[in-house]
C-alpha cells in the first residue's frame, strides 16, 4: 500500500472569455497542476494567472503540452513526422518552464494531453519521442505516465525520472489504456464511486479495470478533472477518502 500520494489535475485550459475548468477551486484540492501551454487550450494571459496561483498555493507544477488543435481540445488524432512531435513538445515546454520563472516558480514535470497522451500510451515509439524531446530541454524533469502503458516502457528504457497516473473519473480497459470517451461508461460521474475506486487502487497497488480484472501499477499520482458538472465533486470526495484512508497526500519525488 502507498502511504503517500499525489493529486493532479489538467487546468490553465480556459481561452480568453471562454472558461474551461474550475482551476481555483481545483488549486485548493490538488497537490500537482498540469497547465496548457496553448496548443490544444490555453493562452498566455491564462497561463500567466494559472502559473501565479500555483506557485502562491506551493502546488506543483507541470508542463501539459498537446496537439495544436484548438477546436478539437487536442481530442483528436493527429499523425506528426517524428521531427515535429519532438518540435512540438519542446516549444511547450520551454514556453511552461519561461512562463513558471516568470511567475517565481519552476515546472517540475511533463503530462501528455487528450489524443497525443492516448497514441504515446499505445505506441512507445512515439512516447519515447516525446520524452527524449523533453529531456534535451530538461533533463532533470519528471515524466508523468499512464501507468502500465507503453508510455511506462518509455521512460523505464531511457532510465529518466517519472511517476504513475492513474485516474479518477475514467474507466479502464483490461490493458490499462482508457475506455474510449465516446463508449458508454468511459467517464464516472458519481463521486462516492469514484473516491472509492480509487481508495482501493491506491492500497492495491494496481488498476482496476471495468471488467474487475486487476492490473499491477506504480500508483504515484492521480489525476482529477475540473471540466464536467461532477468534477469538482470528485476531486474533493477523492481527497477526503484518501484522508480518511490515512493516505498521506504529497507531489510526487519521481521514481527511476
Amino acid at each position: 500500500m502507498s502511504a503517500r500520494i499525489d493529486l493532479n489535475a489538467d487546468m490553465g485550459e480556459s481561452f480568453g472569455p471562454w472558461v474551461m475548468g474550475q482551476d481555483a477551486a481545483l488549486l485548493e484540492v490538488v497537490t500537482s497542476a498540469n497547465i496548457a501551454c496553448g496548443f490544444h487550450a490555453g493562452d498566455p494571459d491564462v497561463m500567466a494567472a494559472t502559473m501565479k496561483t500555483a506557485v502562491a498555493r506551493g502546488t506543483g507544477i507541470g508542463a501539459h503540452p498537446g496537439f495544436p488543435d484548438l477546436q478539437g481540445f487536442g481530442r483528436r488524432r493527429m499523425h506528426l513526422p517524428p521531427a515535429s512531435l519532438r518540435a512540438l513538445v519542446q516549444y511547450q515546454l520551454s514556453a511552461a518552464i519561461g512562463m513558471a520563472r516568470v511567475a517565481g516558480g519552476t515546472v517540475r514535470h511533463l503530462k501528455l494531453h487528450g489524443a497525443l497522451a492516448n497514441m504515446a500510451s499505445e505506441d512507445e515509439a512515439m512516447a519515447r519521442t516525446c520524452y527524449e524531446a523533453a529531456l534535451a530541454v530538461d533533463p532533470d524533469i519528471i515524466v508523468m505516465v499512464l501507468a502500465a502503458t507503453a508510455q511506462q516502457r518509455a521512460v523505464e528504457s531511457l532510465g529518466c525520472a517519472w511517476a504513475g497516473e492513474i485516474f479518477a473519473d475514467r474507466a479502464y480497459n483490461d490493458d490499462a489504456t482508457l475506455v474510449d470517451r465516446s463508449l458508454p461508461g468511459a467517464v464516472i460521474h458519481d463521486p462516492d464511486h469514484a473516491a472509492s475506486r480509487i481508495v482501493a487502487m491506491v492500497q492495491e497497488g494496481a488498476i482496476i479495470a471495468e471488467s474487475g480484472a486487476r492490473i499491477p501499477a506504480a500508483v504515484d499520482t492521480i489525476c482529477l478533472h475540473g471540466d464536467g458538472a461532477t468534477a469538482l465533486a470528485i476531486a474533493r470526495a477523492t481527497r477526503a477518502a484518501l484522508e480518511a484512508a490515512g493516505i498521506a497526500l504529497k507531489p510526487f519525488d519521481g521514481r527511476r
